[in-house]
């Protein structure tokens, strides 16, 4: 099943850029290994912004609860990641259904 997730990033005020990127970096290292494993399809960072987007195949909303909740950035600082979820159809799949809706 695919899901788009779109995190918007945030850090406290006495936090500084270093310690933020050190986290983004843990982040980054679970991200492209997860990529590499086949779980996220693609990702994208936003220019200008603290914020990703991710495409996952996974099996069902269960699983990417638990990789979600499981990332090094929302361990590490989840108070301040904000993640919107969108469960995905494959276009093909809807233009068949379309279709079949059409001749009925």
């Amino acid at each position: 099943m695919l899901f788009h997730l779109d995190f918007h990033v945030e850090y406290g005020a006495d936090w500084n850029q270093k310690d933020f990127f050190a986290i983004w970096a843990r982040e980054a290292e679970a991200a492209l290994g997860a990529k590499k494993a086949g779980v996220v399809v693609d990702l994208w960072k936003a220019a200008g912004e603290r914020r990703v987007i991710a495409i996952l195949d996974v099996d069902g909303p269960d699983t990417l609860d638990e990789i979600a909740f499981t990332l090094p950035i929302m361990v590490e600082m989840g108070q301040f990641v904000d993640i919107k979820v969108t469960a995905l159809r494959r276009y093909e799949d809807f233009a068949g259904t379309v279709t079949k809706l059409l001749e009925s």
